[in-house]
């Protein structure tokens, strides 16, 4: 039987800025360790069999930043699909079970004519639906889970991983089981292998903490992960039976795909149309074929400043740190540098943060509240609430290191064989100087080759691009002057990336 990875990477993680922004999210930050956790999230499935390359469901703004985690762990996937809009997990897991069944040379449930999927096992995945955000210490535990939980999902039942919970947990929602036995509580103590496969009783909305309380001490309940494995087909006859507009939709849209580069982008009209519902009320809380399976594999879904700091490593004053800290009568604190020196004396309970544009210091029972900052930030159209003062694109990367009245600064960096757009600009001239690298530069009419410390003037008005020939990466300083030094003052002639 073959299994499918999807990765979910859709969120925006505002409760980790300022960090995480809406155009560079927390699954692509290394957080918890050197890879960045939609890395991680890919790097756990090596060592499971008859797996395929993974296939992700992502944000199309952040389409060459999913091409980019691949390309640095030189590994593909099966399909990139973009979504014009975020229509929750319902819709996004319809997406990857259409394209699945479609890949695996399937017909999918035509909504129309109830066509069903061959009895050929090879053309009926198993789709094993991850996020791209959570942490799992034990993937040798994660592993015997999916083992498993993969009979089950073939036989045809939905299968939702439930964590073991560790603590009356008021952030998660839970899952009751029916336990086996009368009275007998399904959640065994924990660093047991778990043997079974539950069906599940109802799902809990996320409770206060004296039911929290009440559901660990009662031993039948877990954590709802978000994570779930089944057969392509089974989630598409479920979702006909419980919301057959979303399958409708998602059906139309798969239909009205077309390629661009290594994505599929999706009919934006047709998709803006779907409804928005997470898998659990649109499938799982309806059908009668819901297991549980047991997972007991040091999870966490990161949600938040506080829970980065529960799995961080800390020292004897429970202090977590990363980058240039000093801490002087410090405890219980997390802080985080990545460009400064940050020094703390005398201080208990806080969360510091501090990136390449902003610093957050928050006590660590308040961090719920970040997303009411980045909610202010939108409001006020601020850019720190979408993007870091480095942004990546598809051909490299640019950091705008000062700006001021009628002058910006900006230091480039292009990969190797990149190249920039062929474009112009109506209220900027531009000063090219380079670096670092060998620079192809089309100036008008004239193409020139820059080396190091050589430099170039655009005019404006003045069609010109960069390109890096070399081998390795191209490094200058780019120099903005003019009325207006907006990224919408650009027009584009020529773009392998689309609208890079």
């Amino acid at each position: 039987m073959n299994l499918i990875p999807v990765i979910l990477s859709g969120g925006s993680g505002s409760r980790l800025w300022p960090q995480s922004r809406s155009l560079y999210p927390k699954q692509f930050l290394p957080l918890v360790n050197n890879k960045t956790m939609f890395q991680n999230t890919v790097s756990r499935l090596d060592g499971l069999t008859n797996v395929s390359e993974p296939l992700v469901i992502a944000n199309e703004e952040h389409r060459f930043l999913v091409a980019e985690q691949f390309r640095q762990m030189d590994q593909n996937a099966s399909a990139i699909i973009l979504e014009p809009v975020g229509r929750n997990t319902a819709p996004a897991v319809a997406l990857a079970a259409i394209k699945s069944l479609q890949v695996s040379g399937s017909k999918s449930l035509a909504v129309e004519n109830e066509e069903r999927v061959s009895e050929n096992p090879e053309s009926d995945p198993v789709l094993l639906v991850l996020a791209a955000d959570h942490v799992i210490n034990d993937v040798a535990a994660f592993h015997r889970a999916i083992d498993i939980a993969l009979p089950a999902a073939i036989a045809g039942k939905l299968v939702t991983f439930g964590v073991v919970p560790t603590h009356a947990e008021t952030g998660y929602g839970y899952i009751k089981a029916n336990s086996e036995q009368k009275d007998e509580p399904v959640n065994r103590p924990l660093n047991t292998d778990f043997q079974s496969v539950f069906t599940v009783d109802h799902f809990v909305e996320k409770p206060n903490l004296e039911s929290a309380e009440q559901y660990l001490a009662s031993g039948n309940y877990f954590w709802n992960s978000g994570m779930f494995m089944f057969k392509a087909s089974r989630y598409l006859e479920e979702l006909k039976a419980f919301h057959p507009e979303i399958l409708k939709v998602c059906e139309k849209s798969i239909a009205h795909e077309h390629p661009d580069l290594d994505f599929v982008r999706l009919n934006e009209d047709e998709f803006n149309a779907c409804p928005d519902d997470s898998i659990d009320y649109a499938v799982m809380e309806k059908t009668a074929d819901a297991v549980v399976v047991p997972l007991d594999a040091g999870w966490s879904d990161v949600g938040s400043w506080s829970s980065l700091w529960d799995i961080s490593a800390k020292d004897e004053q429970s202090n977590s740190v990363q980058g240039d800290v000093i801490l002087h009568d410090t405890h219980n604190t997390y802080v985080r540098s990545e460009k400064k020196l940050i020094a703390t004396v005398g201080v208990d309970g806080l969360i510091i943060s501090e990136s390449d544009d902003a610093i957050l210091i928050s006590t660590k029972d308040r961090v719920q509240d970040v997303k009411k900052i980045v909610e202010k930030l939108k409001r006020e159209g601020r850019s720190e609430a979408k993007l870091h003062r480095k942004v990546y694109r598809p051909w490299g990367a640019y950091d705008s290191i000062d700006c001021g009245e009628r002058f910006q600064v900006k230091r480039i960096t292009v990969k190797p064989g990149a190249k920039l757009s062929l474009q112009k600009h109506y209220h900027r001239a531009e000063h090219w100087i380079v670096v670092k690298g060998t620079a192809l530069v089309t100036n008008g009419d004239e193409v020139t080759l820059l080396t190091e410390n050589q430099s170039t003037y655009i005019p404006i008005g003045v069609a010109h691009r960069l390109e890096n020939p070399g081998k390795f990466d191209l490094e200058l300083i780019e120099v903005q002057s003019g009325s207006y030094l907006g990224e919408d003052d650009i027009v584009r002639f020529d773009d392998i990336y689309g609208c890079a």
